[in-house]
């Protein structure tokens, strides 16, 4: 109220992560970011048939194995007129022109993104088995550990019961269907420990999957 244009804001304007650093943040939050430096593209999940279209010559996608997965957004492969989805969807520019400014958008397929990619899906597991292994032993010694390692702050009372409600819902529905706990956890290369019960991590992954899909984990303050 006293500052609506925030010309006397002590240090910057809330401002969305810029395209690359959206996935970082998520993989660093999860613990499988990748410090190396230099070398070749990295590709990152996409189906096989991503380049089908594309001739001379014909090829297929491969997603890279291993801790090139999990390199910085900056080496993501380019590949003209094809930009991997991931950073479209975060208004990252095509290349196929020079763009001075990149522009920001709000929309729900970044939700999407953020909810249902491979790598976001991946991240939020591994995130989870991390809550699960050192957030401590109760619900609520978790959910404090995930909010701070996501978000840098301790969950407000509002929000924990928000979650409470949310894992015990998750917990109930894939103790009832293994099947689709287990499913889960096979989502990307990471593998899923097997000393951890399989619908306690998927609950916990769901939980994850919603604190990276919040506004204060993909923008700056």
């Amino acid at each position: 109220e006293l500052d609506p244009y925030n010309r006397f804001y002590a240090r910057q304007s809330r401002w969305r992560l810029e395209a690359e650093f959206v996935r970082d943040n998520a993989l660093a939050i999860s613990g499988l970011l990748t410090p190396k430096i230099g070398g070749p593209s990295a590709k990152p999940y996409q189906p096989s048939d991503y380049y089908k279209e594309l001739n001379f010559p014909k090829r297929t996608y491969t997603p890279d194995r291993g801790e090139e997965q999990y390199r910085r957004g900056l080496y993501t492969h380019w590949q003209r007129t094809f930009l991997h989805p991931g950073l479209l969807a975060f208004d990252a520019p095509t290349r196929e022109e020079c763009t001075a400014e990149r522009n920001i958008s709000n929309t729900p397929l970044q939700a999407l993104a953020l909810l249902n990619d491979p790598t976001y899906v991946e991240a939020a597991r591994v995130f989870a088995e991390h809550i699960l292994e050192q957030g401590g032993a109760s619900f609520d010694q978790r959910l404090r550990w995930a909010f701070l390692r996501a978000l840098n702050r301790e969950p407000q009372a509002q929000e924990a019961a928000t979650m409470k409600d949310l894992f015990d819902h998750q917990l109930a529905a894939f103790k009832a269907e293994p099947a689709a706990a287990k499913q889960l956890a096979q989502v990307g290369y990471a593998a899923a420990p097997e000393t951890i019960d399989s619908g306690e991590l998927a609950a916990w992954t769901t939980v994850g999957r919603t604190l990276l899909n919040l506004h204060e984990a993909i923008v700056r303050y």
